[in-house]
């Protein structure tokens, strides 16, 4: 039987411990940063892995590794006859026989290092990112809807190195000197989109769910339709860009704005059966390249009168520097082409691409998603 309590007893209760004001908020907020520095890194590295193709490109290294082996081709040759064996195979491709006759084992190594290092960084980042989600969904540090997201990009980094061996194995072919070049636009433009859509989830986890479910309602569609525009046109004109690379159409037809002296260049549609010359010729694929720009500067002009108009101080400011670097990639691309697509202005000029998309992408995302101001702007 309980023992009866005196009424003048003190009695005493334990409670629980009241709740951390704002707790969950601060929780999903930590997640989201800790996302999006992970995918800063991710960007980081995929801009170096594409300054790094288009170096390998540039240099003719990327046939001089003539087998894919996503694991033992990690480790590079060790001794004098895992050299001869990797030279020996290089040495049985039409690079070598019809371009590099000749070539010594020096110089061998010079080209062999360049793709290997391009192939290491490729599996460097996958690593990253493997290492970075698991870590992520293992302590639960990835927000509500984004497992998906985040899985997406994964997979595609690993569609990509899939779509790299498939460029590399095509300049393996009888008679091919360099990859195919709708396989290498093929290989870019992936990279880009890859790229694209890490800055858009860092832009996305930049600011609150809650925050932007606000500011959508107060979004411009006509500069999101404008801002959209521009950035389908950017990418097409840089998938046309990585055909000029392929077929080296940038080292030929060097005045401008004429080409050859003439407003269209000679032997357009020389080629049998036509539809080739959009790929193949030179002539064809460097004008459509000149084209594509002029007519992605109008665009971009008028989106950007257009964000003139919004009083939104943050959205005009990155229409303003998305319209300035569009000016200083048109000069890029020019001065390339002047000089015969020199390495290091071909190499500025794909680094100018990248934070072009990424400017585009940044009008778009204020267009959508405007920041809150002041009154007084």
């Amino acid at each position: 039987m309980a023992e009866r309590r005196s009424i003048f007893e003190e009695v005493t209760e334990t409670q629980k411990p009241a709740a951390t004001p704002g707790g969950v908020s601060r929780d999903r907020s930590r997640a989201r940063r800790l996302v999006r520095g992970w995918l800063m890194i991710l960007f980081a590295l995929v801009v170096v892995m594409i300054a790094v193709g288009g170096l390998t490109r540039l240099t003719d290294s990327g046939l001089s590794i003539t087998e894919w082996a996503p694991l033992s081709g990690a480790i590079p040759p060790l001794s004098e006859a895992d050299w001869q064996a990797e030279f020996d195979a290089y040495r049985a491709i039409p690079e070598y026989q019809l371009q590099n006759r000749g070539m010594s084992m020096a110089e061998f190594q010079v080209i062999y290092w360049w793709e290997w290092g391009h192939r290491q960084l490729g599996r460097f980042i996958g690593l990253v990112w493997a290492v970075g989600f698991l870590g992520l969904l293992a302590t639960r540090n990835i927000p509500k809807g984004w497992t998906g997201r985040l899985l997406f990009l994964g997979a595609l980094g690993g569609v990509q190195g899939a779509i790299g061996w498939w460029m590399v194995h095509s300049g393996l072919q009888e008679g091919m000197l360099d990859v195919a070049s709708y396989r290498l636009a093929t290989h870019l433009g992936l990279a880009f989109l890859i790229l694209s859509l890490i800055a858009w989830y860092v832009m996305r986890l930049g600011r609150e769910q809650a925050e932007l479910f606000s500011a959508r309602r107060e979004g411009d569609r006509k500069l999101k339709g404008m801002s959209t525009g521009v950035m389908h046109l950017a990418f097409l004109q840089i998938i046309v860009g990585a055909l000029v690379a392929g077929i080296d159409a940038g080292r030929n037809y060097t005045d401008w704005p004429l080409m050859a002296g003439g407003l269209t260049p000679p032997g357009m549609w020389a080629i049998e059966p036509v539809w080739r010359n959009l790929f193949e010729n030179d002539g064809t694929v460097q004008f459509i390249h000149r084209m594509l720009g002029y007519l992605l500067v109008l665009v971009a002009l008028g989106a950007w009168i257009a964000s003139l108009r919004s009083a939104r101080k943050a959205t005009r400011t990155a229409f303003n520097d998305m319209m300035a670097m569009m000016v200083v990639q048109i000069f890029l691309g020019v001065v390339t082409v002047m000089t015969s697509a020199t390495w290091y202005l071909a190499i500025l000029h794909q680094f100018g691409a990248v934070v072009l998309m990424v400017l585009i992408l940044r009008a778009r995302f204020l267009s959508m998603y405007p920041l809150k101001q002041s009154v007084r702007g």
